[in-house]
């Protein structure tokens, strides 16, 4: 039966986010930038652990364990972090709180394509100045008179960092409105914005547990920044849903957080396989920019990226593919283990070889 459609009328309707396949059969899945590598020991340790009686109580609102423990860690104020469900969380608060002006949030045209959903759904003003020819954001588009400025760093899809001295170029010429740096792939790229927050009291910076930290199924994000701020997206949280984070989250994250080594060992792992891999799909004969995140975003002169990615499906391997202007022709490909990625290649190979022009 059809709907009527005066019930439709007042209904929002926006243009949703469409998320990374999760195939639930055995692949290798290289196509959501999750970490090949499991959650820190004490993280298991702490489930085994839980009071299966503990869920019958509200879990704490302030998160303040989890807080403290990020506030120690990055050596700010309590007052400084903010927690949520995931950075999707945390920063869909944060276009909410913080990007109200009628003048437009400026975000580049290739990115986290979250942002262009939350502008439209809270009815947000924005525009997307170009990447240039090397997919580099070009920091002269975001000197204009704007409502707002985020951007990630690195870069998604391109896996692109920028330097600290960018960042700051881009805070200085617009020091009156938000700037949010979204850094879920920090961690394996270089410094982090974090640095200039003495600075700048303008400037948000998202993190999240689910790249570096394995935590991708936990679904904790969290922002750093002015105190004041800090206070604004709190208020905003707790006029929406005062109990954001469940129990085993709140419990999971501080442990994940206490073990440093084990954080360390396992980023250096992902950036060596990360090293290889970029070796590897050039003697193939991909081209990509220098990836500094846990994906390369790779294309080859010879084939359609449209047909490799469903050649790499029928093989059971998953990466991201879009069917977008100017990266139609481009792969994300999330580093696995070292023998997921020896996969890739085997599979690659064979592909190329079909095609006559590969030696195996």
């Amino acid at each position: 039966m059809e709907i009527n459609e005066n019930l439709l009328k007042n209904i929002r309707k926006v243009e949703p986010y469409v998320p990374g396949e999760q195939p639930q059969n055995k692949v290798v899945k290289l196509n959501t930038n999750e970490n090949p590598y499991p959650p820190a020991p004490g993280v298991q340790k702490a489930l085994r652990e839980l009071e299966y009686d503990r869920f019958r109580l509200y879990p704490d609102p302030t998160a303040k364990n989890l807080v403290d423990i990020l506030a120690k860690y990055y050596h700010v104020g309590n007052d400084q972090v903010f927690v949520g469900v995931g950075s999707d969380d945390v920063l869909a608060m944060c276009f909410l709180t913080f990007f109200n002006s009628e003048k437009p949030v400026l975000f580049p045209d290739i990115t986290y394509s979250f942002y262009k959903v939350w502008a439209g759904l809270y009815g947000i003003p924005y525009e997307c100045p170009k990447l240039d020819g090397d997919f580099r954001i070009q920091r002269e588009d975001y000197y204009r008179d704007n409502g707002g400025i985020i951007f990630p760093n690195p870069n998604a899809p391109t896996a692109i960092y920028e330097e600290l001295e960018f960042i700051e170029d881009i805070l200085r010429h617009n020091q009156d409105v938000i700037v949010i740096v979204d850094e879920a792939y920090i961690d394996f790229a270089g410094r982090s914005a974090l640095e200039l927050l003495a600075k700048y009291q303008n400037l948000i910076v998202v993190q999240t547990f689910s790249k570096a930290r394995s935590m991708a199924g936990m679904r904790i994000g969290y922002a750093i920044g002015d105190p004041e701020l800090v206070k604004c997206l709190n208020d905003v949280k707790y006029s929406f849903n005062s109990y954001t984070l469940n129990l085993p989250s709140l419990i999971c994250g501080a442990e994940a957080v206490k073990d440093r080594e084990y954080f360390e060992k396992v980023i250096s792992e992902i950036v060596d396989t990360r090293e290889w891999t970029k070796k590897e799909l050039r003697g193939l004969g991909f081209e990509f920019p220098d990836a500094k995140a846990n994906f390369i975003f790779a294309a080859h002169p010879d084939y359609n990226g449209e047909e490799l990615f469903q050649a790499l499906k029928r093989e059971n391997i998953y990466v991201r593919h879009w069917n977008s202007e100017r990266i139609g022709q481009y792969l994300r490909i999330s580093i696995g283990t070292k023998e997921e990625m020896g996969i890739l290649f085997d599979s690659l190979k064979r592909y190329i070889s079909k095609q006559g022009d590969y030696n195996l």
